[in-house]
C-alpha cells in the first residue's frame, strides 16, 4: 500500500496533464476553410437575397452566418479571381485586362500579363506555408502556362478548368483555346485530362472536391476552393430541374425584378431609395415580344434558375459530407459570386473563337434549350432582374456589375443570422480568412517578396466590434477596360466610355442614391477633384494604362 499510493498519485497527475494537453490542443485546432464562388450570379439570385429560385443550402448558411449586403467584386471573372485569391488589386496580380479580349497595345506590359504573376502570393500559398492542406476544383481563369496553373500556385490538390468557361457537359471550351477552338483544358493535379461522358460541371467539381479533401487526410486543416462555372453561359441544366421552373417566368423580367425588390425590402436588404426606376433595358420590351419570343425568353430563364438550384444542391452535398466526417463544425464557409449577372448575348462573345464554332452546330430548339448540344444566353433584361435593385450588370462598374451576394458562416463567426451593410470587396477576403485562422499576413511567401495585401480584415465587423471595414476617409479604386471607379465613404466617382457612360467623371451619393441614378458631379466639384486625385495616385501605384473599352 505505501508503494501503491505514490504510484496512484503519479498516475492521476499524468492523466490530468495529458487531459489538459488534449483540451489545449482542441482549443488551438485551426479551422478548415471552404471558399465557394459562383460564376456570373446576380445580387438577387438566391433566396437569402430575395430570389424565387430554390437555394435552401445557401439560405441555411445565411441563416446561421452573416449576410454581407454591400460586398463588391470586379465586374468580370478573372480580375475578380486575381483580387480574391491575392488580396490586392488586379493590375498588381497581372490581370489588368481580360485575357480573352485582344488588346495588342497592352500585351506584355506590367499589370496586363493575362495571368497571375509572381509579384503576388495566392491565398493557397499562404495557407500551405502555414501548414494547411490546399485543394481547389472548378474554374481557374488565371493563366494556362505551367507556372500559372493551380498546382504551381499553392494548391496541393486540384482539378481545374483553365479557361473562363465551357460547355457544362464538358465537350467544348469557352475562352482562350488550347489545341483548337473547341477545346476545354482540364488539369488534374497539374496533368491534362479528359472528363467522363457523365460530366456536369457543378456535380463533377463538387465530387472531385470531396474526393480530394478525403485524400488529403485529417491530420492537417484544409483550405478548399470550390469554383463553380454555373450559372455562366452557355445556360445548361438537367431537364428535370428545368421542368420544375416551367411557367415561373412567363410574366417577364420587369415583374420578376419588382417581386424581388419587394422581398429584399421586406428582408431589410435594401431601403426604399435603392430602386432603380429606369430598368435597363426598359421593362416595356417584354410587351413588344410575340408569343414565341416570350416562350424562348422564359425558357432561357428557367434554365438559368435550374443551374442555380443545382449549384445550391451541390453546396448541400459538400456540407453533408463534412458533417458525416465530423469536420463541419470546425469549418468556415464563405460564399460569393464573382461579378454581376451576364447580360451579354452570343454576339458579344463573337471575338472568342470557341463561341463562334459552338454556335455553328448548336441546337437551340425549344425542346433542346439547356441541353448539352444547345448554346443559350439569357440577355440584358433577365440580367437586370438578377442585379435588382441596381443598375446594369456584368462588365460594368456600376453596382449592378459589382455588388454580389456574399455569405460567411461557420467556425468563429459570432453573429449568426445577421447581416452587415459595411462595404467590403473581394480584396478583403484574404486578410479576413488569415485573421480568422490566425495566420500572419507576411510579405515574404515561398522564399520570395510579394506585394502587400491591399484589403482589410472583416473580422471586427463580423464580431460586432466595428460598423465598417474601410474607414470613411479611405478611397478604394479600380480600373478595367477603361472603366474607372473610386469609392470613399458614401461617394462614388465613376467613368465609363460612351455610349453607356459619358466618358467623363460622374459622381453619385450612394447614401441617398444607391442605384446611381443622379449624377451630382456639377454640385460637388471639390469631391470630384479629391476623388480623381485619389484615382490618379492609385493608377500611378499600380501602373494602370487607361485604354478604350472593348
Amino acid at each position: 500500500m505505501p508503494l501503491f499510493k505514490p504510484f496512484l498519485c503519479a498516475l492521476l497527475a499524468l492523466s490530468c496533464f495529458l487531459l489538459s494537453l488534449a483540451h489545449a490542443d482542441e482549443a488551438t485546432v485551426r479551422p478548415n476553410v471552404v471558399l465557394i464562388v459562383a460564376d456570373d450570379m446576380g445580387y438577387s439570385d438566391i433566396g437569402a437575397f430575395g430570389s424565387e429560385i430554390a437555394t435552401p443550402h445557401l439560405d441555411t448558411l445565411a441563416a446561421s452566418g452573416v449576410k454581407l449586403t454591400n460586398f463588391h467584386a470586379a465586374p468580370t471573372c478573372s480580375p475578380t479571381r486575381s483580387m480574391l485569391l491575392t488580396g490586392t488589386d488586379n493590375h498588381t496580380a497581372g490581370v489588368g485586362a481580360m485575357a480573352e479580349v485582344p488588346r495588342p497595345e497592352l500585351a506584355g506590359r506590367y499589370g496586363y500579363e493575362g495571368k497571375i504573376t509572381d509579384r503576388v502570393a495566392t491565398i493557397a500559398e499562404r495557407f500551405r506555408a502555414a501548414g494547411y492542406s490546399t485543394i481547389m476544383t472548378g474554374k481557374w481563369h488565371l493563366g494556362m502556362t505551367a507556372e500559372s496553373i493551380p498546382s504551381s500556385r499553392g494548391f496541393d490538390k486540384s482539378f481545374a478548368l483553365l479557361q473562363g468557361g465551357h460547355n457544362h457537359y464538358g465537350n467544348s471550351g469557352f475562352g482562350q483555346a488550347s489545341e483548337g477552338p473547341m477545346a476545354a483544358t482540364y488539369m488534374d493535379d497539374g496533368v491534362r485530362v479528359d472528363v467522363p461522358a457523365s460530366f456536369y460541371s457543378s456535380d463533377f467539381f463538387t465530387t472531385k472536391l470531396v474526393e480530394k479533401i478525403d485524400a488529403a487526410g485529417a491530420e492537417k486543416p484544409f483550405f478548399a476552393f470550390l469554383s463553380f462555372t454555373a450559372p455562366h453561359s452557355p445556360l445548361q441544366a438537367p431537364k428535370s430541374l428545368v421542368r420544375k421552373y416551367q411557367g415561373k417566368y412567363d410574366t417577364g423580367w420587369a415583374q420578376i425584378r419588382a417581386e424581388r425588390v419587394a422581398r429584399m425590402k421586406a428582408m431589410g436588404l435594401i431601403g426604399d431609395n435603392a430602386v432603380f426606376d429606369g430598368m435597363e433595358p426598359t421593362p416595356q420590351s417584354w410587351e413588344t415580344l410575340n408569343e414565341e419570343e416570350r416562350r424562348i425568353a422564359a425558357r432561357n430563364m428557367e434554365v438559368y434558375a435550374a443551374m442555380i438550384e443545382r449549384l445550391d444542391w451541390n453546396v448541400g452535398v459538400l456540407r453533408e459530407h463534412l458533417k458525416a466526417t465530423g469536420r463541419d463544425k470546425n469549418t468556415i464557409f464563405l460564399f460569393i459570386s464573382d461579378n454581376g449577372p451576364a447580360g451579354q448575348v452570343a454576339e458579344d462573345y463573337m471575338v472568342v473563337p470557341s463561341v463562334q464554332e459552338r454556335l455553328k452546330s448548336a441546337n437551340n430548339a425549344m425542346g433542346n434549350r439547356g441541353g448539352p448540344t444547345s448554346y443559350v444566353f439569357y440577355g440584358a433584361h433577365w440580367a437586370s432582374a438578377g442585379s435588382a435593385p441596381f443598375r446594369l450588370h456584368k462588365g460594368f462598374v456600376t453596382d449592378g456589375g459589382t455588388r454580389v451576394p456574399a455569405i460567411i458562416s461557420g467556425a468563429g463567426i459570432e453573429r449568426g443570422g445577421e447581416q452587415s451593410a459595411a462595404r467590403a470587396t473581394v480584396m478583403d477576403v484574404v486578410p479576413t480568412l488569415l485573421d480568422l485562422t490566425g495566420i500572419e499576413a507576411v510579405n515574404r511567401v515561398d522564399g520570395r517578396e510579394v506585394a502587400a495585401i491591399r484589403g482589410r480584415s472583416m473580422v471586427p465587423v463580423l464580431k460586432g466590434e466595428a460598423e465598417v471595414v474601410h474607414p470613411a476617409d479611405e478611397a478604394i479604386s479600380f480600373e478595367l477596360h477603361g472603366q474607372r471607379t473610386v469609392v470613399r465613404g458614401d461617394w462614388k466617382l465613376l467613368s465609363m466610355p460612351a455610349p453607356i457612360g459619358t466618358g467623363s467623371w460622374q459622381l453619385f451619393d450612394l447614401a441617398s442614391d444607391p442605384a446611381e441614378r443622379l449624377d451630382v458631379s456639377g454640385q460637388h466639384p471639390e469631391i470630384v477633384a479629391q476623388l480623381s486625385n485619389e484615382w490618379d495616385s492609385y493608377a500611378t501605384q499600380t501602373q494602370v494604362i487607361v485604354a478604350p473599352a472593348h
